[in-house]
């Protein structure tokens, strides 16, 4: 095989790595609140494929998952080294040039964001990458420090907000903000679960790792019945719909059922969850 061959397998793999690193299942976890967004910040049909909202869910799609886990990648290094998560459907980071190149592009693109996009969006897209990068990064490195580490996945919702903003010219309703905030907190929580013993042997401490299983348990289904109570207080149908979150962390407590297996099933959950709210959504813009 000639040099160009070897060349182009390496950009392969490296394009492989880079995909697993952005955790694919993941990606709506970002996109999907741009959709809902774009859903209730369009004030047509028409504006629902406006360049700003494209352009957003195409970020918030692939680069923006680039440099959230990858800065998380990058600085867990050495703690992701015995989890068993990063072993097939996740990367494990091992010192990658490329990885901190990709990392760096992904957050000078989102920079690039700013000059594109409503004023009202700039706040919204400035607390994402603040969290995104801090979450994981020295000095704050949110993710060590218990109940911190959840209130700062807000950021999950952020996306969703900005591009409300971007195309509705004002932030969305402020219980709407604080349910999905209070929504991410507890699917983080959850998340955190089976790293438990993981982080524990790491010496990290996480509001998991310190209220233990069975109380963490408890703390998820209490922030997503709070999360509920919130967008009830905005539309009854949209609190009825999130209780399907409290009740499935109790059928997982309550049930035989790893919550290491239950955890990969939050990216169909979420995807429901979010498609009937779209759906809702489209449907009160076509009616309007």
């Amino acid at each position: 095989m000639n040099a160009n061959g070897v060349a182009d397998r390496g950009l392969a793999a490296s394009a492989r790595y880079l995909l697993t690193l952005s955790r694919p299942r993941f990606w709506f976890y970002l996109a999907g609140p741009v959709v809902v967004g774009v859903t209730f910040g369009a004030g047509s049909v028409a504006e629902l494929f406006a360049p700003v909202a494209l352009l957003l869910f195409a970020y918030f799609l692939l680069p923006a998952n680039v440099l959230l886990y990858g800065v998380n990648d990058v600085f867990d290094a050495d703690v992701d080294a015995g989890n068993p998560k990063k072993e097939g459907r996740e990367a494990r980071y091992r010192g990658s040039r490329g990885v901190v190149a990709a990392v760096i592009l992904s957050g000078l693109l989102g920079v690039a964001l700013f000059p594109l996009t409503d004023p009202a969006a700039w706040p919204w897209l400035a607390g994402f990458f603040l969290l995104a990068v801090e979450y994981s990064a020295p000095p704050f490195r949110f993710k060590t420090t218990p109940f911190l580490d959840s209130l700062s996945n807000g950021l999950y919702v952020l996306p969703g907000v900005a591009t409300y903003a971007a195309l509705a010219g004002s932030a969305p309703p402020i219980l709407a903000v604080a349910g999905g905030w209070l929504w991410t907190m507890g699917m983080h929580t959850f998340s955190a679960i089976p790293d438990i013993e993981p982080d524990r042997e790491a010496g990290i401490e996480t509001t998991a790792t310190y209220l233990g299983k069975s109380h963490t348990y408890a703390y998820c289904a209490g922030v997503w019945l709070l999360a509920a109570g919130a967008f009830g207080l905005v539309d009854y149908r949209l609190g009825a719909l999130l209780l399907v979150y409290p009740l499935f962390v109790v059928g997982v407590a309550r049930s035989d059922v790893a919550v290491s297996r239950a955890y990969w099933w939050f990216p169909a959950l979420n995807t429901l969850v979010g498609m009937l709210i779209t759906l809702g959504g489209l449907w009160g813009l076509v009616r309007g």
